[in-house]
């Protein structure tokens, strides 16, 4: 029996709202907000390019605005709010779900059979990592540099230190107790967050259904392969993820769905059905302009990205200079719930300036044509009206005095632009 049919404006609705964008740069952080936008999301990536902000910075930013960074670092590294992990790729999460990852912790050392060759011939440098952790309190992975215990020669090099400080890391063993020039300190869990390992962990069967929740939660409404690429970690594998999302079917607790104009299944959550329902009847998917981290939530399944809002975005670090369209570090630019364009900026520390070095919108956006998912036309100055400000936002954030706009393309929207900063 096919399920409830949604416009898919109300999904996009439902996962800005959802991802924290449904008014950005609105609210100002507190420990309350952060914590809620981490756990609605699942996690905030971390990323080690620096080019103009760490990831996780960037992406708490864009949704509210300045703040200090020097602040969140407290709340994550001594009050504990948050801990590092693997969600999508390495992310801070909500340690008021360590419960629910100590179960993938304690996976990780039996479905990671890649590292059963590495652990026979290793065993004693888990051993002595851990002991010397234990003894000396948090260590980095250049504490370990020349160091060799007693009657012992060579295995404290720097490869099998870091594989071991790793793999102690994703099994529960040690976590990540701070970092300093954001290379990462370790301690053991249970002294870096006490309490840690009380109770008995969740069943597998227990996580599989709650991983799929969070991820259904965080996108209001999702494919399986959206699923598939939202956390990406633990990969579950496609038999018990399936076993899991049937029985949450038949539970009541997930509802499949037709998506208006677009083939397949959906899926949602049951009790976001109200949710998707007052998303549909809002007018606009979201209110304000802001720039997105290439890390972003939002952005972390590029082909959902251009089902729900018709944005081909590719990150073009890795690509060759000559090669690259848009640029090194590009941001993509969010207006009222629409991609309208990108973003590669740069941060010059030492001169305390902010170089916008290229703007490159949507044809469809430049030449006053509606959205490409639909919606009405946008008003184009009102869109460069909130990227000015969201300019001078950033540049406030990144700690630049001065905001430099350089190309703009297509050329004839420079002039709107150009009191952003000075040519």
């Amino acid at each position: 029996m096919p399920g409830p049919s949604i416009p898919l404006r109300a999904v996009t609705a439902l996962f800005l709202q959802r991802q924290h964008l449904a008014r950005p740069r609105a609210l100002t952080l507190t420990a309350h907000r952060l914590a809620r936008f981490v756990e609605d999301v699942g996690g905030l990536q971390l990323d080690s390019i620096n080019v103009l902000e760490r990831a996780h910075y960037l992406t708490v930013w864009s949704r509210f605005g300045p703040y200090d960074r020097a602040w969140l670092d407290r709340i994550v590294y001594r009050r504990r709010l948050l801990f590092e992990y693997w969600a999508h790729a390495a992310c801070l999460v909500p340690t008021t779900m360590l419960p629910w990852w100590r179960r993938a912790m304690l996976d990780y050392r039996l479905r990671h059979t890649g590292w059963s060759r590495w652990l026979r011939r290793n065993a004693k440098v888990l051993d002595r990592v851990k002991a010397a952790v234990l003894a000396n309190g948090p260590m980095a992975q250049g504490d370990f540099e020349g160091r060799r215990p007693a009657g012992a020669a060579g295995w404290w090099s720097w490869r099998p230190v870091q594989h071991a400080l790793h793999y102690l890391w994703m099994t529960g063993a040690l976590t990540v107790h701070s970092r300093q020039h954001f290379q990462k300190r370790f301690d053991l869990l249970e002294r870096a967050i006490p309490d840690s390992l009380g109770g008995a962990a969740v069943s597998s069967e227990d996580f599989q259904r709650w991983h799929i929740e969070r991820s259904l939660h965080a996108m209001g409404a999702a494919t399986e392969l959206d699923l598939t690429h939202y956390l990406t970690f633990p990969r579950l594998g496609p038999g018990p993820r399936r076993a899991a999302l049937r029985a949450m079917i038949e539970g009541g607790e997930v509802t499949a769905l037709e998506i208006e104009g677009r083939p397949g299944r959906w899926l949602a959550l049951t009790r976001d059905l109200p949710a998707l329902a007052r998303a549909r009847r809002a007018p606009t998917p979201s209110r304000g302009t802001t720039l997105l981290s290439p890390f972003d939530s939002l952005l972390w399944y590029r082909d959902r990205v251009a089902r729900l809002f018709g944005f081909d975005y590719r990150i073009e670090v890795y690509t060759p200079g000559h090669k690259r369209v848009h640029g090194y570090y590009t941001l993509p630019i969010l207006h009222h719930g629409h991609l309208i364009g990108r973003v590669d900026a740069k941060r010059h520390r030492a001169e305390g300036r902010l170089e916008i070095r290229h703007v490159h919108f949507e044809p469809w956006f430049a030449s006053g044509q509606k959205p490409p998912t639909g919606g009405a036309r946008l008003d184009q100055d009102e869109a460069l009206d909130g990227l000015r400000d969201a300019f001078a936002s950033l540049g406030t954030f990144v700690g630049a005095g001065k905001v430099v706009l350089r190309r703009v393309t297509p050329s004839r929207l420079r002039k709107a632009l150009t009191h952003a900063g000075s040519a």
